[in-house]
């Protein structure tokens, strides 16, 4: 039959086909040759000769432009496919590569996220833990100082010897700090070069005669005033009343810094000073208004009035003071106690005030102790400032008035009423609310909005969680009723 072929070169429908499928094998006239070649076959009875099939078989079979036609396409598709691929496992590297200088700087930056976070807590862990430590220390040293102070009073009542022997210890305050430096620093200074950093606290000039007298005689006095009327006070009531009522002193803070330096007012801080006086009138009341008792708690009173205006004095003329010039402040304090004050123990012992026997009777390990405590406490609040919160150290200062309880409750030396244990704690209460910073009304009311917000969150998961639950159940229950169905 004769083929008619296509303009195109396509013969029949089944060449068409064959091109649009892309049959490996095809090339023009595929179908064409296809049909005379199954013509040209003869069939041939068993035993008969066919010469002229071999021959048009082999000739269909093995025709070099065939093989050539019908190859070259295969290796077309090949190198196509070999190249394509390539092609697109280098571009998908090289799209790999672009995303990874991409994605590598942002690794980077939540790497160093993390980092930064992992660091902030773990500053605020051992901030945590060291504040618990010193909130310890300086309740532990304050008791210890106390009740130190109440046996020594059993055999040896000189109370201002014992403050200015004390006070005297001061001076090694500055030693312990510059050992502290060159225990911990990288770069070590000299003990000139370090003192003459830290004496910057009273002017650029640093240290000077003048200065030494116009700055450390006033606070000097009252450091001294501070700790005679608290051991005078002592001696005329308990050690829970005396700790109690010193805890008065943030109050007093609050009220000269209120009038003197202009500080904000804060009406909660004015209720916290209401607390503190009346918790010194409930105390008074606690002895029936005894002799010894009001006396006692003037006394007590007064020391916690010096050492407020102590502060505040220090905070007008000489501002905040680091670590290193807080050292260096109370040091020289010392040297001003033992250089002008000494001559104030010498004329109460022989005006017979406060007089003993001989330097050998003296209980030198209790004034010692006492001494070694006073100090402790004294760097342990300079310390405790550097290391951790400043609020842990008032903390600290607090719970010196439950820790004396209990050790005079143990010694049998206090008996506490109603009257007594209300005073504690109200004054207590009111110290602690002199904590308060001064934005704690609008913390206050963030923390509150805050657990408003969560708990509408909380309740609107509350209110999509059962529908949603109903909702699978009903899919669920739909697909499998349909195979039963």
């Amino acid at each position: 039959m004769d083929v008619k072929a296509a303009p195109n070169g396509v013969a029949t429908i089944e060449d068409r086909i064959l091109r649009i499928t892309g049959y490996y094998g095809y090339y023009p006239g595929y179908s064409s040759q296809k049909s005379t070649s199954r013509s040209s076959v003869t069939r041939c009875k068993p035993g008969a000769n066919c010469p002229s099939s071999h021959s048009s078989i082999s000739r269909q079979l093995s025709p070099l432009s065939v093989t050539e036609d019908s190859s070259a396409p295969i290796l077309e598709l090949q190198s196509r496919g070999a190249s394509g691929v390539c092609g697109h496992r280098t571009e998908r590297q090289n799209r790999s590569g672009d995303d990874g200088t991409q994605a590598h700087p942002e690794n980077s930056s939540q790497e160093n996220r993390i980092k930064a976070r992992c660091l902030s807590c773990t500053s605020m862990v051992l901030k945590a833990v060291w504040g618990l430590l010193i909130i310890l220390s300086v309740s532990s040293s304050w008791v210890g100082t106390t009740q130190i102070v109440k046996i020594t009073y059993k055999n040896f009542y000189c109370p201002f010897f014992m403050t200015w022997f004390s006070t005297n210890w001061n001076i090694m305050f500055f030693p312990v700090y510059y050992s502290g430096h060159l225990a911990t620093a990288q770069e070590k200074q000299s003990p000139m070069k370090k003192f003459r950093e830290c004496s910057r606290i009273f002017g650029e000039d640093g240290l000077t005669l003048k200065l030494f007298l116009k700055r450390t005689a006033p606070f000097s006095i009252l450091w001294t005033l501070t700790n005679y009327l608290y051991l005078l006070a002592l001696k005329k009531l308990t050690a829970t009343d005396v700790s109690a009522l010193f805890c008065c002193n943030k109050a007093f803070v609050f009220l000269l810094s209120w009038i003197v330096l202009k500080d904000r007012f804060m009406g909660v801080r004015i209720v916290a000073a209401i607390m503190a006086i009346t918790g010194i009138v409930m105390m008074a009341y606690a002895d029936n208004f005894h002799a010894d008792s009001i006396i006692g708690v003037a006394f007590a009173v007064g020391s916690a009035s010096t050492s407020a205006l102590y502060k505040v004095l220090f905070k007008m003329f000489l501002g905040s003071a680091n670590f290193g010039e807080a050292a260096h402040f109370v040091s020289t304090l010392g040297f001003f106690n033992l250089i002008f004050i000494s001559f104030t123990p010498v004329i109460l012992y022989f005006t017979k005030v406060e007089h003993w026997s001989s330097f050998a009777a003296l209980p030198w390990g209790c004034l010692c102790g006492m001494a070694g405590l006073w100090l402790a406490f004294n760097i342990l609040v300079n310390v405790g400032v550097v290391l951790t919160y400043p609020i842990l150290i008032s903390i600290g200062t607090v719970l010196s008035v439950p820790g004396n309880a209990a050790v005079d409750l143990l010694k049998q030396e206090v008996i506490f009423n109603v009257v007594r244990l209300a005073a504690t704690i109200i004054i207590c209460i009111g110290f602690l609310l002199m904590l308060l910073p001064e934005e704690w009304d609008e913390i206050t009311l963030r923390f509150i909005n805050s657990l408003k917000e969560k708990k509408s969150e909380e309740h609107v998961d509350d209110i999509t969680d059962p529908s949603g639950h109903l909702r699978s159940r009903s899919r669920a229950n739909g697909t499998v009723s349909i195979p039963l169905a």
